[in-house]
This record gives C-alpha cells, sequence and structure tokens, in this order.
C-alpha cells in the first residue's frame, strides 16, 4: 500500500477528514501498516497506551475483562473508524483491549507524533474534539436501544446496519460470529437465536454466517428504525 492509498483513507476517517494533505502525509511518514491475523492482540487492557489505530480492513473487538474473568464486549470497529485516541491523548493506559476478530489491516499511528501535532496544528485538537464527541453521542444512542428496544429489535437494527439496500431482498455476510454479534448486542448466544427466530415474521432468515432480508420496510417498521439506523455500525 502506498502512502496515498493511506492518504485517501485518512481523509474519509473524521479525526483527519479536514487535515490538510501535507501535514497527514506528514502524520503518515511517522506511522506503520499493521497486516493482522485473525485473534492478533493489539494492546491488552492496562497497557501503555502509545499507539491508536486507523482499520483499514477488517473488524477489531475492543473489550474489558471483568473481575470474574468474563469478558465485556464495549465496541466492534471496522474499516474507516479510529480507536485509542482518547487513551493517547490523556497520555493513559488503554482502557480495554483491542483484538482483531477477522484478518485486519491497520494503520498505527505513534501517540507521542500525534499529540506533536495537535500542540502545533490547533485543527488537529478540533478534529480530535469532533471525533470524541460522535462516538460519545455513538455510545449513548446504544445504551439507548440497550435499555428501550427488544433483543429481536436491537438485532434488527444492526442487521440493518450492514445492510446496502433499501427496498429489494439481500444477502448479508455476518461480519463475525454470533457469540460475538450477541455480546456486542448485550445478549447471550442462546437469546440471540430465539431473537432470529422472531425477525422470520418480517422476512428475515439465516443460513449459517448469511442472513437473507427479503422485505427492508418490514425490518424497519419493526424495529421503528429510521434513516440513521445504517450509520451506527458502517
Amino acid at each position: 500500500m502506498t502512502n496515498e492509498d493511506t492518504l485517501a483513507i485518512l481523509k474519509k476517517v473524521p479525526l483527519f477528514s479536514r487535515i490538510p494533505n501535507a501535514e497527514l502525509k506528514e502524520l503518515i511518514n511517522d506511522s506503520k501498516i499493521i497486516e493482522a491475523p485473525l485473534h492478533k492482540i493489539l494492546f491488552l487492557q492496562d497497557d501503555v497506551a502509545d499507539h491508536f489505530y486507523v482499520v483499514i480492513d477488517g473488524w477489531v473487538k475492543l473489550y474489558r475483562q471483568t473481575k470474574d474473568g468474563d469478558e465485556a464486549v464495549i465496541e466492534v470497529i471496522t474499516h474507516g473508524q479510529s480507536f485509542a485516541e482518547a487513551a493517547i491523548f490523556e497520555k493513559q493506559n488503554y482502557p480495554v483491549s483491542a483484538e482483531c476478530v477477522t484478518d485486519a489491516v491497520l494503520i498505527a499511528i505513534k501517540g507521542d507524533t500525534f499529540i506533536d501535532r495537535i500542540e502545533r496544528q490547533p485543527k488537529f485538537a478540533m478534529q480530535m474534539l469532533s471525533s470524541m464527541s460522535r462516538r460519545l453521542r455513538m455510545h449513548i444512542d446504544l445504551i439507548e436501544r440497550l435499555v428501550i428496544k427488544s433483543t429481536s429489535e436491537r438485532l434488527g437494527d444492526f442487521l440493518l446496519s450492514l445492510s446496502r439496500a433499501n427496498s429489494d431482498a439481500e444477502i448479508i455476510h455476518l461480519p463475525y460470529d454470533k457469540t460475538l454479534v450477541a455480546a456486542r448486542l448485550g445478549m447471550k448466544p442462546e437469546t440471540l437465536s430465539r431473537a432470529l427466530a422472531k425477525l422470520r415474521s418480517v422476512g428475515v432468515e439465516t443460513r449459517g454466517h448469511e442472513v437473507v432480508i427479503k422485505n427492508h420496510q418490514a425490518l424497519r417498521d419493526f424495529c421503528k428504525a429510521d434513516g440513521e439506523t445504517r450509520a451506527v455500525a458502517s
């Protein structure tokens, strides 16, 4: 991958979208491309936060370990999204662990380098604040759905977020295993199975890791979803 390819990807990331190309190119020169296999651990909770990351391809799970040794999935990140900015900005340890749940390609950006840019270029600071604000709103929206919506409605929202169609029948390939889908949606695997069964009444069928949406409008009506649903996971 060339620097121009990396630049084009970074320009699509909200954190960097308004930064001049010349400044981004300097940042890229101090960054590295990581080709990570499935199950690669990028960092562990409480490790020193020295890099933050942008996903070029694949999916990365952010999670915390509970006192009982259980795993709480905080977020699943995909292409064009960044993570761990707040930790390097505050010069703290990582508050979560990060693991690739598919083969993934990422850009690792040095925290010290980025902080130096922020100190010299106020635009970077404003973009950082804007990105963190969007992430906070997304988490608030997720919490609201976990409290208000049923398991079937939350699952329907998730499927719509992966959809690229409006009305035609569509086959969606789940990006990671159903156990992780369940954890991300705040439910147990057996609850996910029951939720999938309930969605059959609105034209949703499952075939292993494939999900068929036969009628997008019927699913949106069932979930009471608006036009912003897709933006949550894509």
